[in-house]
């Protein structure tokens, strides 16, 4: 059985209906990305997952159905979600941030040992943990959102457009990260992406969204060879 499976999931907000089905599978140790444009439902796929939006349709995570539990309860179950806009406090410093990321936890000794580990992935903010988050650039807020969530141990990411507003430089140290905590440590890792040239070379299968429905679905490489996505989606 796949570590996450949706089946025919649709989700609203208030009257409009955001999904319409979405069926996919995510195996475990798996990297997948979510590609499709503005409005596709790609955002909303990802709470309705998360338990942060109403929804109908089965998912299913390890092999026990989310329905009806809430945010906190999925967290506790081994689901990060990392959100567009990266949710970090501000006000508070970058270690403080990293240790929020153990609150769906109880083991704080451990969750300090945690916090370090994954500040070692990103030397940029490490060597700044009591500086206040809300000082640090954009790609620098979402590494520490990316170290954040690694501290609740999770089984399953999901990262929600990461890339956005980021320089460059920035976007490929994140996703050299991503890869690593996917292909060496088994982090399975589902990932909404626009820029869906790095994210097809980030992940092993994709699926594209368009109106709330699953429009394509398969191997990154051969979806990034694919001539609807590439005119659509690569640009060339």
């Amino acid at each position: 059985m796949p570590l996450l499976m949706l089946e025919d999931v649709e989700a609203r907000y208030g009257p409009i209906k955001a999904l319409h089905g979405v069926s996919l599978s995510v195996e475990e140790g798996q990297a997948v990305s979510l590609l499709g444009a503005n409005g596709a439902g790609k955002t909303t796929t990802l709470r309705a997952i998360s338990g942060t939006v109403r929804k109908g349709g089965e998912i299913t995570f390890a092999g026990r159905r989310l329905g009806r539990r809430s945010p906190e309860a999925i967290a506790r179950l081994g689901i990060a979600h990392v959100p567009e806009g990266r949710g970090i406090y501000g006000e508070l410093t970058v270690w403080e941030n990293v240790l929020l990321g153990g609150s769906v936890r109880r083991d704080r000794r451990a969750i300090k040992r945690d916090a370090e580990q994954a500040l070692e992935h990103f030397p940029r903010i490490a060597s700044r943990r009591r500086q206040q988050a809300g000082t640090l650039s954009g790609g620098e807020q979402q590494m520490l959102a990316l170290a954040r969530a690694l501290v609740s141990r999770p089984r399953l990411l999901m990262l929600d457009e990461p890339s956005l507003g980021l320089a460059p430089t920035a976007v490929q140290e994140l996703y050299r990260v991503v890869r690593l905590l996917n292909q060496e440590e088994g982090l399975t890792v589902l990932v909404v992406e626009q820029n869906a040239r790095i994210a097809l070379a980030s992940t092993q299968h994709a699926y594209v969204l368009e109106v709330g429905r699953v429009a394509l679905q398969g191997e990154s490489e051969e979806l990034s060879r694919h001539e609807g996505v590439r005119a659509s989606y690569l640009g060339y």
